[in-house]
């Protein structure tokens, strides 16, 4: 009867427990993209509850990896690339829960289509024939492609991209719909391509969805069409033009050469047949009509036919072609008549010319030429070769051959042959009148080709003598210079051998020139003078001639003469030059040759000449010498001792005068020019210079000095000026040109300014004077250097002072001050501006103040310096000379102020909203359980921050307070500019006090300093301690310790604290392996569950399925079981909703007459699950798992009835009375918030029942604290986030 019991339970359950209605799903028919990114939005679970209960989201089924869903919203995300191709509809499991219900659903996903397949070309093959005579606009073949998208996305088109090779582009299209490919142009098997590779697209219409963009996608396929040849084309010959040589009487049958002929049709290639059309000799040659050989058919004879044959033999191709005629071509073959040497030379008469010359074959030839003549015999004779290649060479025989040669002596034609004279001296008349010689012609590559010819040479006779003088030359034929005409000088004659030249001899005087000075007797051979004035020995003293005697023949002899003329003194003596002019050097010696001549004859008194000076101003100043002609300086010479008008020029005349009778004479004028000479110095006109100049002006005129040299030319006499030292870059000199000389103008260095204030002010400068050849002088000159004030004062480079915030001193805080290099000089300070650096930015204020002569910089006693508020103050000051002339009279500079921090600031906490918990089982020395910022103003040492627990109280859950040994202390670190003091415990809790901690926590600076604050740390007790059961062993939880606290946390949401894995010691696990778990939940706000609440979150299936394969059983002591598929609970409620007035009536009895009975019952067996918990864990009495140690009124979370549990379940009554309060009262995060229309919140308060009602008396002052901050702001439903640090991410 066990089942009476519990039947009765589920009945009460049902009926205390309000109806909720299960969630509905509306959504049936989701349509996504199937390009839609993973991890995208995909589509929204729409579901409502009646009760508006929040809903929780889950997907199930096979298609349920595609996508993964936000389980609070609904939305779904696409998990797994989709493929509409594969699957268009995908059928989707999903369960929509809202907590107490799940309530499953199926959503059918439509995919819809993306543009995301290529076209794909289906042909098997890709090889095409087309013949070459197709005719265009044929349709070739016709491709096709496939795409598995839809609609636009998977219409294809095609085009043809790219043929191979290129002109086949102009042959071929295709039809972008149907993928029929035509032919567009002619194909030409041999002319164009025999190949052609076609490279087709096949593009779809583009799609898009997902995505905005439209997006098209392509395929390439390639297709080879091979062109067939047909047979249209006429043969060829190959290798034309076809010339050949065959030498003359070659054998009938000799091979002279081959004809091919191939058909253009590559792949008929037809046999071809050889014939011969025509030739200019017939009856010669063959050919084959197989082979195309060509043979000699007859004897050949090249001097009867000629050199050449030319023939025309034709190929015809021995089928028909596509027209039904056999086709066929000619070609022309020239056939060159080698010759062959067989025929030799013979002689031939020629007469006639031109067209009327006629040669015949002769052996005798005659002819004549004049006795001594050098020249050739003209014969008349031809030597010829009939054949083509001729070789003939031609000698000479006979007793005369030597007189003679013959031309050519070698010959390869046809030539005219000519006797030439080769020994004109023995061709004498008087010695022999007539002379035969052998012309012999022979071949040298035949001996025994020979023919010889005779030929007679007819001498004639000529005139051969010329008269002959008795001497050759007649010298030394004197004649006295200017003789009459007409006086006779000498007689010559000649004779001659010739008989018929006896007195027929004639004389004349050559060249004709001649015969203006003398003349000749043509018939007696008389010398004579021709011209008497003519004869001057001066100009012409020797005079040369040919006598010239003729006979009748014209032949000629000839003498050489010569007519010399005697002197007579007639001719002055001649200067050679106009005037004389010399140069000569002041100081050096001169020497000038006076050259003359006389025309008369050397060596005789005529022309002996002598030389003298003739007296002038300077004249004793040199000497001559009468016979060399040689003038000479008697005295140095000195350009300064002359007239300076002069310029150094002296002027002679010298005479030149010959020994003749009457002696003759000639004058010349002699100019000596005295050249200067750089022998002077210069000198200045003042032994020393002093000068003064005012600073800063560039340029300025300093003074000038002056120097004079004596010498007369102004490539002396002409000076310049330099400073030679002592002028450091300053000064410059010019030199410039004045009636008094060269003076030297000494002023400042344009690019330089001359300062006052500089180290010197005083110069010494040496300054020198040189001529052209460096002959110098030198002059010191002083330099005072006369202030102006015209300096910029100038501030020191560093101006930074500082000053103690807080300061009140009268005192100055620093100095500015400024420099003048000037030696009068006022300055005044002003200040421009005065900004404060506060927090990072500059902004303008008015801290300090400068006084104007001192340059003083103060505080301003109006206003308090503040190191918190800004640290530095930067100054804009200006500094003024009045008395300043030139120039910039100001300057400005900039003062740094640099505000030092004191320590004047205690520091400050950093509010925080945290609230701290701490697990007191897991506590232990060094655990983290709270914080606390603070920053300190100061800075520096002024701002380090040390923490320290000054105190720590207890506040237990009656809000009594006890203070307590110090369990915690202060860790101090610094981040930044901020300190934290990390709260630790210095050991171990105490496990059952409940309450929370009240931390007094100081923070000092080093200057003694300080501020507290107090921190509230709660603590969960052991109330909420879960103890998880597992079959696996302690070693295999350990092990997988992190996957179960994931999972844990996965299912209830909270921070797991696993404080003991332990072996399951108890009764029941003895047969079996297993352990135990002990954990505590803890929700980020420091809320905590307990183990009813644990078992509730994990027996969700999804949950449940993860924890079962870790190994959890149950959780000890909860007394809800964990969900179970029961086929029966449908009907079962069915039933229950007939029967709920029975239920009514049944309840009410139950309530009335067996209340004890039943919480007996359940003590009991809250007891016997108690016996199997270890018993160092009972430390107050037997546990009794799921009731929280139900050991006080209220403490019942099933039937929360008041029983005096300490006399039914006997538990010892020096039980503390902690382990008798329940901690139901912390709220987690579904559980907590309480709505308008729930009028039993979960949150558990002490309230009697019949008590009036009044404010709620919390059980926890965690819940009291909490509900206390809910109520902050008149919201009741605020969630508040608590950081806890006892709870690290190794813990989550």
């Amino acid at each position: 009867m066990e089942w009476i019991p519990r039947g009765f339970l589920l009945l009460c359950l049902i009926s205390l427990t309000r109806a909720n209605n299960s969630p509905t799903i509306s959504t049936v028919l989701a349509k996504v993209c199937e390009d839609t990114p993973v991890d995208s939005f995909a589509f929204k679970i729409e579901a409502t509850d009646k009760e508006n209960d929040p809903l929780t989201y889950s997907l199930d089924g096979d298609n349920a990896i595609y996508f993964t869903v936000d389980r609070n919203t609904g939305d779904v995300f696409v998990a797994r690339k989709l493929d509409r191709e594969v699957s268009d509809l995908l059928p989707l499991g999903v369960w929509v829960s809202d907590g107490p219900n799940d309530t499953p659903g199926e959503i059918n996903v439509l995919l819809m289509d993306a543009n995301d397949n290529r076209p794909n070309f289906v042909e098997s093959s890709n090889d095409f024939k087309v013949p070459e005579n197709t005719p265009t606009g044929t349709s070739l073949f016709k491709v096709q492609a496939t795409d598995d998208d839809i609609s636009y996305a998977g219409q294809v088109r095609y085009t043809i991209d790219d043929v191979t090779p290129s002109h086949g582009s102009s042959l071929f299209n295709i039809v972008p719909t149907t993928g029929e490919v035509q032919l567009k142009g002619a194909l030409n098997y041999t002319g164009l391509s025999s190949y052609y590779r076609l490279k087709i697209n096949a593009t779809d219409g583009g799609g898009k969805c997902f995505h905005s963009d439209v997006k098209y996608l392509s395929n390439i396929a390639f297709y080879f069409i091979n062109v067939e040849d047909v047979p249209d084309l006429n043969p060829t010959f190959l290798g034309l033009p076809y010339i050949t040589n065959v030498e003359e009487n070659s054998p009938v049958d000799t091979s002279v050469f081959t004809a091919t002929a191939i058909d253009p049709d590559i792949d008929i290639n037809d046999r071809i047949i050889y014939s011969i059309e025509d030739s200019t000799a017939d009856g010669l040659f063959k050919i084959s009509s197989d082979s195309g050989i060509i043979h000699v058919m007859s004897t050949i004879d090249r001097e009867a036919i000629g050199d050449a044959v030319t023939m025309t033999i034709k190929a015809t191709e021995s089928q028909p072609n596509i027209l039904g005629v056999f086709a066929s071509t000619t070609a022309k073959v020239q056939i060159g008549i080698t010759d062959v040497n067989d025929n030799k030379p013979e002689f031939y008469k020629c007469e006639g010319s031109g067209e009327e010359n006629t040669c015949t074959k002769a052996s005798h030839f005659t002819g004549d030429i004049a006795e001594h003549l050098l020249a050739s015999v003209p014969i008349n004779m031809m030597v010829k070769d009939l054949d083509k290649t001729k070789s003939i060479e031609l000698t000479l025989a006979g007793e005369d051959k030597d007189v003679f040669s013959v031309e050519p002596q070698f010959t390869m034609s046809d030539s005219v042959v000519q006797l030439v004279v080769k020994q004109p001296q023995k061709l004498d008349y008087e010695d022999k009148q007539q002379m035969v010689v052998q012309v012999i012609a022979s071949d040298p590559e035949q001996s025994s080709f020979v023919s010889t010819a005779t030929v007679t040479v007819m001498i004639t006779d000529t005139n051969d003598n010329s008269p002959i003088f008795p001497k050759g030359t007649y010298l030394d034929l004197k004649v006295p210079e200017h003789s009459p005409a007409g006086t006779p000088v000498d007689t010559i004659t000649a004779t001659d051998l010739d008989t018929m030249d006896q007195g027929n001899i004639t004389y004349m005087l050559l060249p004709e020139s001649i015969r203006t000075y003398f003349d000749v007797n043509p018939h007696t051979g008389e010398l004579y003078v021709k011209n008497e004035t003519l004869l001057d020995r001066e100009v012409r003293s020797l005079y040369s001639a040919t006598l010239q005697a003729k006979d009748s023949g014209g032949n000629v002899g000839t003498a050489y003469l010569e007519f010399v003329l005697t002197d007579i003194n007639d001719q002055h003596p001649v200067i050679n030059r106009e005037y004389y002019q010399e140069f000569v050097e002041e100081g050096a010696e001169l020497t000038l040759q006076i050259e003359a001549t006389d025309a008369d004859e050397s060596d005789t008194v005529n022309s002996e000449i002598m030389y003298t000076i003739t007296t002038s101003n300077y004249s004793d100043y040199f000497i001559m010498d009468p016979d060399t002609g040689v003038l000479r300086n008697r005295v140095e010479l000195d350009r300064e001792a002359l007239d300076a008008a002069l310029k150094g020029r002296i002027e002679l005349t010298v005479t030149a005068t010959d020994k003749g009778i009457p002696p003759l004479s000639t004058t010349v004028n002699v100019i000596i020019n005295v050249e200067d000479v750089n022998d002077n110095a210069p000198e200045f006109k003042n032994a020393s210079y002093k000068f003064s100049v005012k600073e800063g002006e560039k340029g300025a005129s300093v003074g000038s000095v002056l120097a004079e040299d004596l010498d007369q030319t102004t490539d002396f006499n002409r000076i310049s000026y330099r400073i030679v030292d002592g002028t450091f870059g300053r000064f410059i000199i010019r030199t410039s040109s004045e009636d008094q000389g060269y003076i030297g103008n000494i002023i400042v260095d344009p690019d330089v300014e001359l300062d006052y204030e500089s180290a010197q002010i005083n110069y010494m400068l040496r300054v020198e004077a040189t001529d052209l050849e460096q002959k110098k002088a030198v002059v010191m000159v002083e330099v005072d250097v006369l202030d102006v004030n015209d300096e910029t004062p100038e501030f020191e480079q560093s101006m930074t002072f500082s000053v103690k915030e807080n300061s009140t001193l009268d005192e100055a805080v620093g100095t500015v001050t400024a420099n003048d290099k000037d030696g009068n000089h006022s300055l005044i300070y002003k200040m421009d501006s005065l900004k404060c650096r506060c927090n990072g930015s500059l902004s303008p204020c008015e801290w300090f103040m400068l006084e104007q002569k001192t340059g003083e910089v103060t505080v301003n006693p109006e206003h308090t310096l503040d190191y918190e508020l800004c640290d530095q103050a930067q100054m804009e000051v200006q500094v003024i000379d009045e008395y300043t002339e030139k120039g910039d009279n100001n300057s400005t500079g900039k003062v740094v102020i640099n505000i030092e921090d004191i320590n004047d600031n205690a520091p400050q906490f950093i509010f925080s909203d945290s609230v701290f918990v701490v697990v007191s089982e897991s506590a232990n020395k060094g655990t983290s359980v709270g914080g606390v910022t603070a920053r300190d103003r100061d800075t520096g040492i002024n701002a380090q921050i040390e923490f320290k627990v000054a105190e720590v109280k207890f506040e237990d859950i009656n809000n009594h307070t006890s203070v307590t040994k110090l369990l915690f202390e202060a860790v101090t670190t610094q981040q930044k500019d901020e300190y934290i003091g990390i709260i630790q415990t210095t050991g171990g809790l105490d496990e059952k006090v409940k309450g929370k901690y009240l931390v007094t926590v100081s923070a000092t600076d080093t200057g003694g300093l300080a501020t507290t604050t107090t921190l509230e740390i709660f603590t969960v007790d052991q109330s909420y301690k879960v103890e998880l059961q597992f079959r696996k062993t302690k070693a295999e939880v350990e092990q997988n310790e992190p996957a179960i606290i994931r999972a844990l946390t996965s299912a209830t949401k909270a921070i797991v604290e696993v404080v003991e894995i332990r072996e399951d010691t108890s009764e029941e696990s003895r047969a079996a392996v297993g352990s135990v778990m002990v954990a505590y939940f803890v929700y980020p706000n420091g809320t905590a569950i307990m183990s009813d609440e644990v078992q509730v979150m994990i027996s969700i299936p999804q949950h449940a399925l993860a924890l079962e394969q870790l190994g959890l059983m149950y959780i000890a002591g909860s007394s809800v079981e964990p969900p179970k598929s029961d086929p029966f609970m449908y009907p079962l409620i069915g039933i229950v909703t007939g029967l709920i007035i029975v239920l009514i009536v049944l309840i009410t009895s139950l309530v009335c007459t067996r209340r004890n009975y039943r919480r007996k019952l359940k003590a009991a067996k809250a007891m016997n699950s108690a016996t199997m918990v270890a018993s160092d864990n009972l430390k107050s009495g037997p546990v009794v798992p799921g009731t929280n140690k139900y050991t006080m009124e209220g403490a019942n979370p099933v039937l929360n009835l008041n029983i005096d549990t300490t006399m039914v379940l006997d538990i010892d009554e020096e039980s503390s009375d902690v382990d008798k309060v329940s901690l139901d009262s912390l709220d987690y995060s579904d559980y907590m918030n309480t709505s308008d229309k729930d009028t039993k919140p979960v949150m558990q308060m002490v309230q009697g029942e019949e008590e009036d009602n009044g404010p709620p008396e919390y059980i926890e002052p965690l819940g009291a604290a909490l509900a206390h901050r809910s109520q902050k702001k008149g919201s009741d439903d605020h969630r508040v986030g608590i950081s806890n640090p006892a709870f690290n991410t190794t813990d989550l």
